[in-house]
């Protein structure tokens, strides 16, 4: 399957401007928000960057939509290259950045329309293509509305519509679904999912675990602007040791307990959290009944136990030890 998309070497540093005294003694400070990423995106594919807030997952799809001018390395979508062309590259490219910047004077339609403009449609396609759009995302009874009368979820759904108005190769969405109700949330999913059957090419960016879960084939984990995994969800989950996860919370824990749990054969790593314990455990070993004896046994209060499948968050916590959401 050919590649839609192709990310080499990508770097990213930010100068970050300093003080009033800092610029008299001269000194100064950078960021690196994207650290010498590569990956590709075959046509078809819903390609996933899970990582948390500030991982450098908004940084690199500003480079892709040409928005930001990468510091080193290139990025090409169909074969151009995105900082040399992007005037190009814009034409088949659809995005849906994070904050909502929709024209606020312009009712619902009109936005779309509008934009469809700015691409060189004819009037008449437009139209049409607005409307298509608007019954597709269940808002053709919105269409003559004011933007700031819009719910959250209609909004992000107004949002999409526009992006694809002009029929583009590959849709960028930049934490689609971030503060929207669980309602709202499945159906952006279900039109994320019809999008990519008639074979658009989609790059998700989110820190929901369940959300990369749900819709990528491939994700790609980055913390500190480095990609520290890259595979299927169910691969990556297969990185967890054992197979199976417990949660044991607990009012208070000590190092006999830890010491303890971490002799148990059955056990593959123990994890002492803030609260919690967490094991990693071989799959159908039924350690719950001695779990909760040992527990008592070392004097520690029992407040709850949880026992879960791998899941991506898992796996990044795994990697990295922290949460997805830290």
């Amino acid at each position: 399957m050919p590649a839609m998309l192709e990310v080499r070497n990508l770097k990213k540093v930010f100068s970050i401007n300093p003080g009033r005294g800092a610029r008299k003694s001269g000194a100064s400070k950078t960021v690196t928000a994207v650290d010498g990423i590569n990956f590709t995106v075959n046509e078809g594919e819903v390609f996933g960057l899970l990582g948390p807030n500030g991982a450098g997952k908004t940084t690199t799809i500003g480079i892709l939509t040409t928005r930001i001018t990468p510091t080193e390395g290139t990025g090409f979508i169909a074969g151009i290259d995105v900082a040399r062309e992007p005037i190009r590259a814009k034409r088949i490219i659809a995005v849906v950045p994070q904050k909502m910047n929709l024209d606020l004077s312009l009712k619902v339609r009109e936005n779309l329309t509008f934009h469809a403009a700015y691409f060189g449609m004819a009037k008449k396609t437009r139209e049409e293509r607005a409307d298509e759009m608007l019954e597709w995302l269940q808002l053709k009874d919105r269409a003559n509305d004011r933007i700031d009368r819009l719910s959250g979820g209609m909004t992000q759904r107004v949002m999409i519509a526009r992006a694809l108005m002009h029929d583009p190769r590959i849709l960028f969405l930049d934490e689609a679904t971030v503060g929207l109700d669980p309602q709202s949330r499945l159906l952006i999913w279900e039109k994320i999912k019809d999008l990519n059957r008639k074979g658009l090419t989609i790059i998700l960016t989110t820190h929901h675990m369940e959300e990369a879960d749900e819709l990528c084939q491939r994700v790609a984990v980055i913390d500190h602007g480095k990609i520290i995994a890259l595979d299927t969800p169910g691969n990556l989950k297969k990185m967890i040791p054992g197979g199976e996860v417990i949660e044991i919370h607990l009012a208070s824990n000590n190092d006999p307990l830890l010491a303890t749990l971490n002799a148990i054969p059955e056990v593959q790593r123990v994890e002492p959290l803030d609260g919690m314990v967490r094991l990693y455990v071989t799959p159908g070993s039924k350690l719950l009944t001695r779990l909760v004896s040992i527990v008592e046994d070392h004097q520690c209060e029992l407040l709850d136990v949880r026992v879960s499948h791998p899941t991506l968050e898992n796996v990044f916590i795994f990697l990295t030890g922290k949460g997805l959401r830290e």
